[in-house]
Formats: structure tokens, sequence, C-alpha cells
């Protein structure tokens, strides 16, 4: 979940987490009596992360992100796809985390696309595509949770464009 708020909190370096009464988890950037802070991965935080300049340079190699402490991951980034990239309604959208090193045993992915968590993908998955998607603004987060320790750090989101060709022009469909 903390991804699919890191979409959306864009350039936010805190976030708050709390349980209501009916057990339903709230994330919000304002401070609410009892709930945890977190910091997200997509701004510089006091754990010593590295800002991604991978907006930069889009087409070079992923940059190497640390994560908090515990998770000792040197790369963890999404590869695939690529910032801003655009795709047409029939084109394969390949979905790419790259790790260094491998996921632990006792850890788990969660992906989120727009916020909602993808569902029927394994808690290992590391690649996959994505179904055909409707026109429009997409973004992708994945967030890797520890299970024996309950640390989690969060992917910068990616925002890449889906197009459809036009009924008027359905020839001019890809430029």
């Amino acid at each position: 979940m903390l991804a699919g708020l890191a979409a959306f909190a864009g350039q936010a370096a805190v976030v708050y987490k709390w349980t209501d009464s009916d057990g339903v988890i709230h994330y919000s950037d304002q401070p609410v009596p009892g709930a945890e802070k977190i910091f997200t991965a997509s701004s510089p935080t006091p754990r010593g992360a590295e800002p991604s300049d991978r907006r930069a340079n889009p087409t070079g190699p992923a940059p190497k992100k640390n994560v908090a402490p515990g998770l000792n991951y040197n790369q963890f980034a999404i590869t695939s796809p690529l910032p801003d990239q655009t795709f047409f309604g029939d084109d394969v959208i390949s979905v790419h985390l790259a790790l260094d090193p491998a996921l632990k045993p006792d850890q788990t992915i969660t992906w989120h696309l727009n916020g909602k968590q993808i569902e029927d993908l394994g808690p290992t998955a590391t690649q996959f595509a994505l179904p055909r998607l409707d026109r429009g603004t997409y973004a992708l987060a994945a967030t890797i949770t520890d299970q024996t320790t309950g640390q989690s750090a969060s992917t910068d989101s990616v925002s890449f464009f889906v197009r459809q060709p036009s009924a008027l022009s359905p020839l001019h469909k890809k430029p």
C-alpha cells in the first residue's frame, strides 16, 4: 500500500500510517495521533538513501539505490517500463525490477498500479507482463517487505502512458 501512496504523494518525504478502530489502514501526509511515521523512497531520507537520477538519464543503466538498513539492497529500482515511456493499447508492457542482491527468502514483493495492488502475482515476482491497459497515465511501484522484521521499502514510482488509435485516424496508430 505504501507504494501506491508514494505514487500519488509525489515529492512527499514523510507519510503517516495508522489503523482505525475498524482495522482499516490509512495513509496521510498529515500527522495523526498514534500514527507511524514512514519515509517514502521517492525523496531523500534521513536513512542515507541516494536520490534517483533516473529521469535525467532514462535510457542509461538504472542507478544504484540504497534502501533502508536491514534490507541491504545495493540496487532496487524498476528498470522497465522507463519513466514517461509511451505504449500503444496493443503493446505488451514488460515490467522488470532490478534487485542486487536477489530477494531473500523471508521477503516479499508487492506491486501497485495507480495505487491499487496488482493481484495474481507471486510474492517474489520481479518481472511480468501487464495485460492490455486502457488509454491513460499509469504509475507503477514495488514494495519489498521483510516478513520477519516488518521493515519495508518502496521503489520510486514510474509513470508511463498508454495511447489508443483514434477512430478518426486509425492509420496513425504509431508515430
